[in-house]
């Protein structure tokens, strides 16, 4: 480790050598297809990728310096971590949440966060999680202060292995001085955003082996009730299926999950980078890296920025999550189906984007009178809520103005695809929306079919922004 912090120092002494682009890309592309060739990734980067490849690029020059000091990307970094508090359990858990946190100029909100994280989980689900917090700041008085207060106020979970605190000495860091000024932004920003880089490199790397899954936060948010059910409730959903990162907010470093095999790599990854670009930059092309090229966000969030300033210099800091949601048990739970629908559909806004957890939607030309949207079920399913939203913020008028909600039993074929052979209705579509409740106790059968049919032609497109269902059991009993 120590080898590639001095091999970088030298090479901050070399005069700047001028980069194509395109060589940029290609030594990047090159590289990580030999450090994960071994798993049998294949790197496509799409047209959205390459922008922000092209719009944030990657310094390659150091990089080719230091890549046969870090061969070993399976493997830890060889860091001395103190333990300020509480030591890691021999049995793994499911999840790890981390926080790194350092000293404030205004403000702190390190303590509200852990009592969310253990206030909003059941007994059950307490048993599940482990809570990594990297005092990274090098003012061991304010850490020796603050885990004093952290031992008062959580003494319980530190002695049940729910909590560590850990810091990891300052020798361990590269040169946070004379960084590189990229973006225009000035040599404190540099330092803060080059620093904070490491600081979660060293918390990912020490947290590898503790569970089977790691979700980061920032040391300022609020969770929703019962998170890790509805978190589980969602990898479950997933299973079969490849990704590198599921985000539960849509804000900065907060919510994102990753498999705690990936760790090392992340970790590896944003040291070598540390100064190139802030985090949240790095971690797009870390999973386009790896083959996944676009976000996979779930909603609604899980957990909310609260903080009102920021980290760097006690800057305000008013973001918020708009799609968060104080009580996460509600998340739908659509059933596997195969749908289908008569309306022209717009580009690749397809029908399963309206039926997805992802934030995406459905998007369909103006319809006409009788045109649907079905739903339907390999086998007959009890569903006790239905909630349907058409049209988004930014286009209004792309709702459904007048529609039914119907729901049908007994699966026949037809030349338009699968469809239940009678159907009843549930309810109209009022500005758009429809949301009913207790659905189980209003019709007498479990359904085969969901459908919603166009009842007067409109010259408006239309968009499904999400459709919700709620089973009275899990859906894949």
């Amino acid at each position: 480790m120590r080898l590639v912090w001095k091999s970088l120092d030298k090479m901050r002494c070399f005069r700047k050598r001028s980069t194509i682009p395109f060589l940029v890309v290609l030594i990047t592309f090159l590289l990580f297809v030999n450090l994960y060739i071994e798993d049998g990734y294949v790197l496509e980067e799409d047209k959205r990728q390459l922008r922000e490849t092209s719009m944030h690029p990657l310094n390659s020059e150091r990089y080719v310096h230091t890549f046969k000091d870090l061969t070993n990307f399976s493997g830890t970094i060889n860091v001395t971590y103190r333990y300020l508090a509480g030591t890691p359990l021999p049995r793994k858990k499911y999840l790890t949440i981390g926080l790194s946190s350092v000293k404030r100029k205004r403000g702190n909100y390190l303590i509200e966060t852990i009592k969310s994280i253990f206030d909003q989980s059941s007994y059950e689900e307490l048993k599940e999680i482990v809570v990594v917090v990297h005092l990274a700041d090098f003012d061991l008085a304010w850490c020796e202060s603050l885990v004093q207060e952290i031992s008062r106020k959580f003494a319980h979970h530190i002695i049940a292995g729910r909590l560590l605190v850990i810091h990891a000495p300052e020798e361990y860091y590269p040169s946070l001085e004379g960084l590189k000024r990229n973006y225009n932004d000035p040599e404190d920003r540099v330092r803060f955003r080059s620093k904070q880089n490491v600081d979660y490199a060293f918390l990912l790397n020490f947290c590898t082996n503790l569970s089977h899954f790691y979700m980061m936060l920032e040391d300022d948010v609020r969770c929703s009730r019962n998170f890790l059910t509805a978190l589980k409730k969602v990898v479950t959903s997933r299973d079969g299926s490849y990704w590198v990162t599921l985000e539960f907010s849509k804000l900065g470093y907060i919510g994102k999950l990753y498999h705690s095999k990936d760790l090392p790599r992340l970790a590896h990854f944003l040291l070598m980078f540390y100064q190139e670009m802030p985090c949240d930059w790095l971690l797009i092309h870390f999973r386009g890296l790896l083959a996944q090229k676009d976000a996979i966000r779930f909603k609604p969030s899980l957990f909310q920025h609260m903080g009102y300033y920021s980290s760097y210099k006690g800057a305000e800091n008013k973001l918020k999550d708009d799609d968060f949601e104080e009580d996460s048990l509600d998340i739908p739970d659509n059933p596997p189906a195969t749908l289908y629908t008569n309306i022209n559909v717009f580009e690749n806004y397809d029908t399963a984007k309206a039926y997805s957890s992802v934030d995406e939607y459905f998007w369909g030309k103006a319809p006409a009178t009788g045109d649907f949207y079905v739903i339907v079920f390999p086998k007959a399913t009890k569903i006790s809520k239905i909630k349907i939203t058409t049209g988004t913020d930014d286009r209004q008028n792309d709702i459904l103005h007048h529609g039914a909600l119907e729901v049908g039993e007994k699966v026949v074929g037809t030349k338009k695809g699968r469809q239940c052979s009678s159907y009843i209705t549930l309810g109209e579509f009022k500005n758009g929306n429809i949301e009913v409740q207790d659905v189980d106790h209003k019709i007498s059968f479990d359904i085969d079919c969901v459908r919603i049919v166009v009842t007067a032609s409109q010259k408006e497109w239309l968009i499904i922004r999400s459709i919700s269902l709620w089973t009275t059991q899990p859906p894949n009993q």
